[in-house]
């Protein structure tokens, strides 16, 4: 099964760094993020990764050229350097082959969420879409449940509060059908008529979940990685 990362973003609230580098570069504990949210994966027995890179993506296709990592499969693709996550999403269609259903996340989330039990709610609704839902911080937006039924998917706002989709997704293919173009967020309009449709399912993570966006958050990912105590 594959492994999508959306990792072309310009990651501006972190220019620290991300003006070298894109952000999934970003080093924790000198590993890129990147490789560790793959080294998730990789834990539970999958090694093929498509990265979707943007902005300074010539870093990561470098990065993995000059660094092997043993039975992983990856492929590092150009999506454009202002392309929105839906529209990176719709490009990669073709390199999915005949795979039915595929991972997809974020280059600057990591979890030590369990991919199998991810997978297996995915499969046992059979929807289009699985989220991850997580409680962080108040400052992310919110997805609203009614028992593992996503109700409404409304991304980042300052108002409010409750379950946000902490990415490490699970879509099949019918995703496609509501992508447009490179302009597409995935989080807007595809994740809402999905949600409005009944299509879009969240399994609830109670473990570690942490972003990278700003410096802070980059010093809570070092702790928690350093003390091993959640990854």
């Amino acid at each position: 099964m594959k492994v999508i990362i959306l990792a072309g973003g310009l990651g501006t609230r972190i220019s620290e760094y991300t003006k070298r580098i894109p952000k999934p570069m970003i080093l924790v504990n000198q590993t890129p993020i990147l490789v560790h949210i793959m080294k998730h994966y990789y834990s539970y027995g999958f090694n093929e990764f498509i990265i979707a890179t943007g902005y300074k993506g010539n870093v990561i296709k470098k990065y993995f050229k000059e660094n092997k990592f043993k039975n992983w499969k990856i492929n590092v693709v150009d999506t454009g350097k202002n392309t929105m996550t839906g529209g990176r999403l719709k490009r990669l269609n073709k390199l999915l082959n005949k795979s039915k259903t595929f991972f997809l996340t974020y280059g600057d989330g990591l979890s030590n969420i369990n991919l199998h039990k991810l997978l297996k709610f995915h499969k046992k609704h059979n929807k289009i879409g699985t989220i991850s839902a997580v409680r962080p911080p108040a400052r992310f937006g919110f997805i609203k449940l009614q028992k593992n039924k996503v109700n409404c998917f409304r991304e980042k706002s300052n108002l409010d509060r409750g379950w946000i989709n902490g990415g490490y997704m699970i879509f099949n293919k019918k995703i496609f059908k509501y992508l447009r173009n490179d302009k597409t967020y995935l989080e807007q309009d595809p994740l809402e008529k999905l949600s409005n449709m009944g299509q879009l399912y969240a399994f609830r993570h109670y473990g570690f979940w942490q972003c990278m966006d700003t410096l802070r958050d980059k010093e809570l990912l070092e702790k928690s990685v350093r003390l091993k105590q959640h990854l």
